[in-house]
């Protein structure tokens, strides 16, 4: 199977290329063309909850998953593949609750990969790694992300696990105005957690879900030069990424960042997020602010090019919400949503002041 994707986009006037391997991809515009601000031929990544079961009880869950949750039956996961290959989806982030504890996880992997060649990924709490799903996992997958939960014990040990099978494993930390201080002891003393994956990514704090707490927004938080200035400035064991809601801190207080490899938040331009019922949304953020639109009564590029949710989107990220920021370009005015995970002080909190002010 040959593991170069390219697509050539004439009418949008750019090029794709991807590597199913190693996961190399580039958006490519014609010379002389603008950056392409979104997909009409359909989005690039899907992130898919295919359960919304889990038996980890995180207070924090934003999905509020739990062992009540249910799985998305096979054929619903199939029809969802169906349009995504016919829609050029070159990848999908498979979520839940927790993915890999889907009755049906390794059919689902094959069938991803095999029948329609998109590559797979998946995020796990690090329970139910069995021997027939690690074998899976490395046979179909791109790379598999651990969320990292105290005490980390769970954490180590499904990070051993699946580097014990030659899987690329990432870490994912959410950081909020509690967890940074642990951040950042972390880059700068090491920990055994950063020695065994492939990259920590830092996941900015959402104040969604049953454990939502807007004190324990990024923003609150007096160490964010430090933090930025040891992952800017500082040699550590392995990568550093961030999720697209990072972005607005980067571009304040990094300075060694090359802003060519920054992707601000791809939500309703290239990226869409379909729940285990069939709804889609532009963001998993969203869900419980938004309907979501059903793809068992519109086509999955009807919701993409014409729902009000994925317009909406858009117009927030190439609007001019954030004035004249000098970084607006860089951001795209950051979170098209939840304002208050911006962490680009002083500029947010005026913004947000004239947003609450205009829906009064």
């Amino acid at each position: 199977m040959n593991s170069i994707v390219f697509r050539n986009y004439h009418d949008e006037k750019y090029k794709v290329i991807f590597n199913q391997k190693t996961g190399f991809f580039a958006r490519v515009e014609e010379k002389g063309s603008q950056e392409v601000f979104w997909a009409k031929k359909g989005p690039e990544l899907l992130d898919i909850s295919i359960t919304n079961w889990c038996n980890k009880g995180c207070e924090t869950c934003y999905r509020n998953s739990n062992e009540n949750g249910t799985h998305i039956s096979l054929e619903d996961y199939e029809l969802i593949m169906k349009q995504a290959f016919e829609n050029n989806v070159l990848q999908v982030a498979l979520g839940g609750g927790n993915p890999n504890q889907h009755s049906q996880f390794v059919e689902i992997l094959k069938l991803t990969r095999e029948k329609y060649n998109i590559v797979p990924s998946y995020t796990t709490n690090g329970r139910g790694l069995t021997p027939e799903i690690l074998e899976a996992t490395k046979r179909y997958c791109g790379a598999v992300a651990v969320s990292a939960y105290e005490p980390f014990n769970e954490t180590k040990q499904a990070i051993k696990l699946l580097a014990s099978y030659n899987i690329k494993v990432n870490l994912h930390y959410v950081l909020d105005s509690q967890s940074i201080e642990r951040a950042i002891e972390w880059l700068e003393n090491g920990h055994d957690l950063l020695e065994q994956c492939n990259a920590i990514i830092f996941l900015n704090y959402k104040p969604v879900g049953d454990g939502k707490d807007n004190s324990k927004l990024l923003r609150n938080s007096p160490l964010l030069k430090k933090f930025f200035n040891l992952v800017d400035n500082k040699q550590h064991p392995c990568k550093i990424g961030f999720d697209s809601c990072m972005v607005s801190g980067i571009v304040q207080y990094m300075n060694n960042i090359n802003l060519t490899s920054l992707e601000p938040c791809d939500a309703g331009r290239f990226s869409a997020y379909i729940s285990e019922d069939l709804k889609m949304y532009p963001c998993s953020f969203m869900i419980e602010y938004y309907q979501g639109e059903s793809l068992r009564e519109k086509s999955f590029m009807e919701i993409w090019n014409h729902s009000d949710s994925f317009k909406e989107t858009r117009d927030n990220l190439g609007g001019n919400r954030c004035g004249s920021c000098s970084q607006r370009e860089n951001c795209l005015n950051g979170c098209p949503f939840l304002r208050e995970i911006d962490i680009c002080e002083p500029n947010v909190q005026q913004n947000l002041v004239h947003e609450q002010q205009s829906y009064r």
